[in-house]
């Protein structure tokens, strides 16, 4: 067993247990992926201030999101296809999550079904929407996250027209793989992937198949996803979707100060800073680099999380330090799940723990809570000069 002291010792057994068009749909951005680098970058320019002869004991990354108690302010971020990662991934992924004490988001476009994590779990996890044209479907959708005793919706505002990522097309993305002859010589050589998924409880979209008239096979289904999100999608809907749910709402792929704004104004009760991972608006600020801006815009009326990017517990350190009140990890559990199933997902959980508890320490901060920017040295022009 390797030693796993870092995200990026994960991501480099995930690059060799998972097929090429998998490990790609993860580890990509659209376009020229100038967004998508960014992201980690970004990071790099915020500096720690390190204070001494502070007393370091009893400390504790334990905090709240949306009134939840959480191990340490740190989400399990909706990702599509998550059980074609590794099989049944979404459960394990769930199960890791709520073992750990963090909450664990399920994307739409799960492989799992929403019925399926909620029978493999016991506590209430956070379902992502993404709003169709099927009105019908969306409200049935919603009901099932409801039925499943799901504590939030997080509804993604950042995919109504699918960003162009170049990698997925060139690999002819699909789940399951089609079997043509350069996927089967990848798949060859990634035989624990394929042992796993021959016990696979669902290797379709499990939130759709079986939901949706019509929809029996992977070309049936891509031609309706296809053509389903919901390029209407507005403050008004929005409202409306806030309103059917009746619980806790997190509104995800917010990167402006006015939609920031406007998310506070229809009653969010969180909103996530993110640009889809770098998936989506190409040429788009990073997160990190928009948090302060949003911060001072909206940071008094709504509860703010960041999204995209985070690769260690020092990240998480700094967005909370920029004043968000948690974070949500995307790839670095992907990476974990990858690499070693749910004991991976654990693994990524437990390496940036450690990097936060260690961190926070050494910048003379007991409790998650008391972080601010007073902790962070950021240059001058972090948030840029753009007009």
């Amino acid at each position: 067993m390797p030693v796993i002291t870092n995200i990026d010792d994960l991501k480099r057994i995930y690059a060799r247990r998972v097929p090429k068009m998998f490990y790609d749909y993860a580890e990509s951005g659209s376009w020229t992926e100038q967004t998508f680098r960014e992201n980690t970058t970004d990071f790099d320019q915020i500096r720690l201030r390190q204070r001494v002869a502070v007393d370091m004991a009893g400390r504790s990354t334990a905090s709240h999101m949306i009134g939840q108690e959480v191990a340490m302010p740190v989400a399990l971020a909706p990702v599509g296809l998550t059980g074609m990662q590794c099989a049944d991934g979404e459960i394990k992924a769930a199960r890791a999550a709520e073992a750990f004490g963090v909450p664990f988001t399920l994307s739409t476009m799960s492989i799992n079904s929403i019925e399926d994590v909620a029978e493999a779990t016991t506590k209430p996890f956070w379902f992502q929407l993404y709003t169709m044209k099927d009105e019908d479907y969306t409200r049935r959708l919603i009901d099932r996250a409801k039925a499943a005793n799901c504590s939030a919706l997080v509804i993604t505002l950042d995919l109504q027209i699918l960003g162009q990522r170049h990698k997925d097309l060139k690999n002819g993305l699909s789940a399951p793989p089609k079997l043509t002859p350069k996927t089967i010589a990848n798949l060859m050589t990634k035989w624990s992937w394929g042992i796993g998924m021959l016990g696979a409880k669902r290797r379709h979209f499990g939130n759709i198949v079986g939901h949706v008239d019509g929809i029996s096979d992977a070309s049936s289904l891509s031609a309706w996803t296809a053509e389903q999100f919901d390029l209407t999608l507005d403050w008004d809907k929005i409202a409306k979707l806030k309103e059917i749910w009746g619980g806790k709402v997190i509104l995800k792929g917010i990167l402006d100060e006015e939609d920031a704004r406007m998310a506070a104004k229809v009653g969010a009760d969180a909103i996530t800073v993110s640009n889809h991972g770098g998936r989506q608006l190409d040429g788009a600020l990073s997160s990190i680099r928009m948090l302060p801006r949003i911060m001072d815009a909206v940071g008094d009326q709504v509860e703010v999380h960041l999204d995209s990017g985070i690769r260690s517990g020092q990240d998480v350190l700094k967005a909370l330090a920029l004043g968000a009140t948690g974070t949500m990890i995307g790839r670095a559990f992907v990476y974990g799940l990858g690499a070693m199933g749910q004991p991976g997902v654990t693994r990524a959980l437990e390496v940036i723990h450690k990097e936060l508890d260690v961190s926070m320490a050494l910048c003379g901060e007991k409790s998650v809570t008391k972080l601010g920017r007073h902790n962070l040295l950021v240059p001058e022009d972090f948030t840029g000069r753009w007009a």
